[in-house]
């Protein structure tokens, strides 16, 4: 945009994501010099007052984790009319909560895996899974526990048994909090970028850890993002579904949909990402370059979605 002369991007912050934070802000702040905006770099941690953002044209907010993904930032930036990056405060709230995610799915029939909502305390650790209430998983061989709000795949844990479910709670950075029981559907980890309504090719991403967990996403360098091999049929249909989800939570600007395809190559939805990452390791740079769309063309694309 014309107008858009002076940027600053916002990252790092608090949250159990704010290392991920840094390298993407990072990143966008070196595609925004190169592409010859005034560009300002900004730790959250440093920030004294939103008043100072007025400066600037335009705030593009690679701050992930609950400051950046969990509505309060967009609501206060709208409040002072400042423009930014992706999606408005509610659609940040309802994508962050992975309970409300999942139930604006479900009721409008996308497949999302099963899930149970829990407070994950010391006792839930030591009952186990097979009581009461948690019956209705014991036909599954093994349950994901995550948090009902966080990123990164920070506090995930895949268990079987409830030795598993006690050392979970022994290496959770906050165990006290709302958790989810979720399915485990064994199948292909599946991505689609979408970008101002725009969807860009599907990645597989392949890891040789258990599943795309921190380490996988941010650390291994054997973890890789593929070109996914679907069918034309399937190709449309994770398609229509990832615009039909990003539409339902209302998004803007940008997102990241993740699904699992099961053995019968029926799509799930696990969540949806409102702030992705933007790092060397990050699938949004990875999708768009299959179709031949360099990272600072991203970032440019981004910042004209947001207008």
């Amino acid at each position: 945009m014309e107008s858009v002369k002076k940027v600053i991007v916002i990252c790092g912050g608090s949250s159990s994501e704010r290392e991920i934070s840094l390298q993407s802000g990072q990143g966008v702040y070196k595609a925004l010099c190169d592409l010859g905006y005034e560009t300002t770099l900004k730790d959250f941690n440093d920030l004294k007052d939103l008043y100072e953002l007025k400066t600037f044209d335009f705030v593009f907010i690679a701050l992930h984790g609950h400051e950046g993904e969990g509505g309060q930032l967009q609501r206060k930036l709208d409040d002072l009319k400042i423009v930014y990056s992706g999606s408005k405060s509610k659609a940040c709230k309802d994508s962050w909560n992975k309970k409300l995610t999942k139930e604006i799915l479900k009721d409008n029939k996308i497949n999302t895996p099963i899930w149970l909502e829990v407070f994950f305390d010391r006792n839930l650790a030591k009952n186990g899974l097979k009581k009461s209430s948690y019956d209705r998983f014991r036909p599954f061989n093994y349950l994901f526990l995550k948090p009902e709000e966080d990123g990164s795949s920070t506090d995930i844990f895949k268990i079987s048994n409830d030795k598993e479910l006690i050392d979970a709670y022994e290496r959770c950075s906050n165990p006290n909090r709302n958790f989810l029981f979720e399915e485990y559907i064994d199948g292909k980890e599946l991505t689609v970028t979408i970008i101002d309504g725009e969807s860009f090719p599907p990645l597989e991403i392949i890891t040789e850890n258990e599943f795309y967990d921190y380490d996988a996403k941010y650390i291994s360098n054997n973890t890789k993002l593929s070109k996914a091999k679907l069918s034309n049929d399937e190709l449309k249909e994770i398609n229509a579904i990832s615009l039909s989800a990003y539409n339902l939570l209302d998004c803007s600007g940008w997102a990241r949909i993740d699904f699992i395809q099961n053995k019968k190559g029926i799509f799930y939805i696990i969540e949806i990402n409102t702030v992705p990452g933007m790092t060397a390791h990050s699938c949004v740079p990875k999708s768009a370059s299959l179709v031949g769309v360099s990272y600072n063309k991203v970032v440019q694309k981004i910042v004209d979605a947001s207008f």
